[in-house]
């Protein structure tokens, strides 16, 4: 039940990025590579200074952390390109669904076990997704912009499995930060459009970095061992439709009836997921 209960904070802390990072861009009008590169950089300072608050020490963690760092760059970036060119619901199923194959593929190669019960419960998850997001509408589809947003869902499933060999999590997840946000301000100096920021975007930016993404993310490395890759992939499946139900609570979003039926059928899936094997 502790499990589950981390599990469901954490999945909300994404969530909370997703309705953050709408209302930075959507709403605000911030650059969506400006929110993520301030997002990063306030989670780095935030997080070191956690580290020397208590005392952790820095390490860099070897071929371990570049994977991880570059994982989380990967995501970071190939999110913000993808969010410029991208209908936001096709965007969320190929991102999840990259991250699925992504983590299910690396279960696999570990040899980890992975029961019926848990592809059945990926699967209707995935259904659910489906439903919830595909476009109901004809849209086009920027093949730069579905391909920037299946490097972020590589990414992202990567940076995940480490997660899995961490000893450390609020450490690793500090000194992920700490060494990608170098690396996310020269990308930013060479590929950023110049002008003001708006003052709401960057606040929004620095609570989703320092809050939601910094703590949160340290709290997924915290939870990853116990969980596996497997049952960690399908969790994720929940992130839509807290962040589609967070929109509707906090940006005025309409409920729909199709809102409804995907959410209790990814719910559902998620359940099945989370069993042990």
């Amino acid at each position: 039940m502790r499990l589950l209960l981390l599990t469901a904070v954490t999945m909300t802390a994404f969530a909370a990025n997703s309705v953050l990072n709408r209302a930075g861009v959507a709403v605000a009008g911030m650059d969506p590579l400006d929110f993520g590169v301030v997002r990063l950089v306030s989670g780095a300072l935030a997080l070191a200074a956690i580290v020397i608050w208590q005392r952790r020490g820095f390490a860099l963690g070897g071929l371990g952390r570049v994977t991880a760092v570059a994982g989380l760059l990967a995501y970071i970036f190939g999110f913000s390109v993808a969010y410029r060119g991208l209908d936001a619901g096709l965007g969320a199923l190929l991102l999840f669904g990259v991250v699925q194959i992504t983590m299910f593929g690396g279960a696999l190669v570990a040899r980890e076990q992975v029961p019926a019960a848990r592809w059945i419960g990926a699967a209707v998850a995935m259904a659910g997704l489906v439903w919830l997001l595909w476009p109901s509408d004809e849209v086009s589809v920027p093949m730069g912009a579905a391909l920037a947003m299946m490097v972020a869902g590589a990414g992202w499933g990567v940076y995940s499995l480490q997660g899995r060999f961490e000893g450390d999590a609020t450490q690793a997840t500090a000194m992920n930060f700490i060494l990608a946000a170098p690396v996310a301000l020269v990308a930013w100096l060479i590929l950023g459009e110049s002008g003001p920021m708006p003052t709401t975007g960057i606040a929004l930016a620095v609570v989703s970095g320092v809050v939601t993404s910094g703590l949160g993310y340290a709290l997924w490395y915290a939870v990853l061992p116990s969980l596996g890759a497997t049952r960690a992939g399908v969790a994720q499946l929940s992130v839509p439709v807290i962040a589609m139900a967070g929109g509707m609570a906090f940006l005025a979003e309409p409920v729909t009836w199709r809102f409804v039926g995907a959410a209790v059928l990814v719910i559902v899936g998620v359940l099945i997921s989370m069993r042990r094997a």
